[in-house]
């Protein structure tokens, strides 16, 4: 076996968690880093182009493509689950949408037994990895590495959408990441100057130079090395097949995500210890949380015709299309500088509910389900995402060869509350849709159609059609030792090994009700720290809006 070296710091997976990692611990030039990645390096100019996220889906140069199991409650369904493949993962590919959750999700964490992860606690990190566009306050940071952009809400469906729920009776919010989530604002995003703003560029590319970090890509981590309890290094083969090691003298910091973690976690013999038994692995710890608790945004799509030629049906294919490329190459600027998710809504779907729990989001052109290719005609679509979902599903293996990718089941609207709660969604959109700022925009409903109206038909649609927001999360949940389904500590130690870490997206208890990539950048920054037993930020005592009728009200 070739030996890959030796660091202090050994971390598995360069996507936005371990971008952040290589970088704040390679800080001191007293530690050394190694970061693996087992896809390639991020070079390739699509990479690059904000409006080049469909293309950058449907190849697997850059995407792991997975596909899930067939889902019993969707009429055994197989959903396809992307996730980054290459330096800055997920970062490099997906809608580069910047929200960070509502400060009571990490309340949450805090009250189901994760000390300093309380929404006080975790304010100052996430101020600290930003670069915000809108300037500085009390909950937003500038000088950090990331480059978050303010956008405007220039497109007439953008403007039209923020316009119908103030109609509605909503209250619209300047900043749905600092002091009101709840209302219409406009959206986040993770790009600079026209160009996507991975974590690979922000966190990896200024420090690549460092003497003490060496990042190695195309190489599939298979295994962490265990000895005595401890975890000394990883296993694993390189682009030729050739077995490659690599040593930590100090600690293992795996960083694969959601589903890439659980996975090696249990082919190393952590987890569950009927499932490693099942698949012919040796038990080293039970831990029946591993590939548990699998939580996730379940997306449901509305589609309507455009009355006028707004929409990006021109840019989107043919001569347009050439032109748009054109002009962001020559500038940088134009419809592909941007993601064209400018405007969404936090809402809440019925009274009752403390904060928000569905998501809607309008994008200027409606695509189909199966190839993301535009509709042959001026439209657009509102996404209802379901942010709180109570349904659970989990990730387990194959087998124990670790070529074989894991098994993924979300179990989609299993839970009868869940099904309720996206009905709700749906209607709201409606009633949005319905506004008078969308009188001289919106023509017929496309999907699911005007039709499809009482609880039974909206059930149905909803079976056969709901999606993934690609939002894995909480498959390696943080909790203390008491919880029989914790895998971490809340300092990402693996509870009862020595030496392993988890930081990424798979430690949160429960998600965040929002799009997952800003709070994934915030772990990263915080268990940094932890790594390095530096003391954690000051808290942020900032206050946050919260409905003075919630429980009476739903707007």
């Amino acid at each position: 076996m070739a030996e890959g070296g030796v660091a202090n710091y050994v971390i598995v997976g360069a996507g936005s968690a371990g971008c952040v990692l290589a970088n704040r611990l390679s800080a001191d030039p007293d530690n050394s880093v190694i970061l693996i990645e087992a896809g390639p390096r991020d070079t390739a100019l699509s990479l690059k182009i904000p409006a080049a996220m469909a293309a950058n889906l449907k190849s697997t140069d850059h995407n792991w493509a997975y596909q899930g199991e067939p889902e019993p409650t969707l009429h055994g369904r197989v959903l396809q689950h992307d996730r980054g493949k290459g330096l800055g993962g997920s970062s490099s590919i997906n809608g580069m949408v910047f929200i960070r959750g509502h400060a009571r999700d990490f309340d949450g964490w805090r009250q189901m037994g994760c000390p300093g992860w309380g929404y006080a606690d975790v304010l100052p990190y996430f101020k600290r990895l930003e670069d915000y566009g809108g300037g500085a306050d009390d909950y937003r940071g500038v000088g950090g590495p990331l480059n978050v952009t303010r956008p405007q809400a220039e497109h007439p469906i953008a403007r039209a959408f923020l316009k119908a729920g103030e109609q509605a009776g909503y209250p619209v919010t300047d900043d749905i990441c600092g002091f009101r989530q709840e209302g219409f604002g406009v959206l986040d995003r993770t790009t600079h100057n026209g160009v996507r703003w991975s974590a690979a560029r922000a966190f990896l590319a200024p420090v690549r130079h460092r003497a003490n970090l060496k990042v190695v890509t195309d190489v599939r981590i298979d295994r962490v090395e265990l000895t005595d309890g401890r975890a000394t290094g990883v296993t694993g083969v390189d682009a030729t097949g050739r077995p490659v090691r690599f040593g930590a003298t100090g600690e293992v910091v795996l960083s694969s995500g959601a589903v890439g973690t659980p996975q090696l976690l249990m082919l190393s013999g952590i987890g569950p210890a009927d499932h490693l038994q099942q698949v012919g692995i040796n038990v080293v710890r039970d831990l029946p949380g591993v590939g548990a608790n699998l939580n996730e945004h379940p997306d449901f799509v509305l589609k309507f015709s455009c009355k006028q030629p707004v929409s990006l049906l021109n840019a989107a294919r043919g001569p347009g299309k050439i032109l748009a490329g054109l002009q962001w190459l020559l500038s940088k600027q134009g419809p592909c500088a941007t993601n064209h998710f400018e405007a969404v809504a936090c809402v809440r779907s019925r009274a009752g509910i403390d904060y928000p729990d569905l998501q809607l989001c309008p994008i200027p052109i409606a695509m189909d389900e199966d190839g993301w290719d535009p509709l042959p005609m001026h439209a657009f679509q509102i996404h209802v995402g379901l942010m709180r979902a109570y349904s659970r599903g989990e990730i387990r293996l194959r087998g124990p060869d670790p070529s074989l990718a894991p098994k993924i089941l979300v179990n989609y609207l299993s839970d009868p509350r869940d099904l309720e709660t996206m009905r709700n969604g749906i209607r709201l959109a409606r009633e949005i849709a319905d506004q008078p700022a969308f009188a001289d925009l919106r023509g017929v409903e496309l999907f699911p159609g005007p039709a499809v109206q009482t609880d039974d038909e909206l059930d149905a649609v909803l079976r056969k059609s709901v999606a993934t927001q690609w939002h894995l999360t909480c498959t390696a949940k943080m909790g203390p030792a008491t919880d029989p389904m914790a895998v971490v500590d809340p300092d990402g130690r693996v509870h009862g090994i020595d030496g392993l870490r988890v930081a990424d997206a798979s430690v949160m208890p429960q998600v965040t009700n929002g799009n997952t990539n800003a709070p994934t950048l915030m772990i990263a920054e915080k268990l940094s720290d932890a790594i390095l037993g530096k003391p954690p930020l000051p808290r942020a005592e900032d206050p946050v809006w919260e409905h003075p009728n919630w429980d009476t009200a739903q707007r």
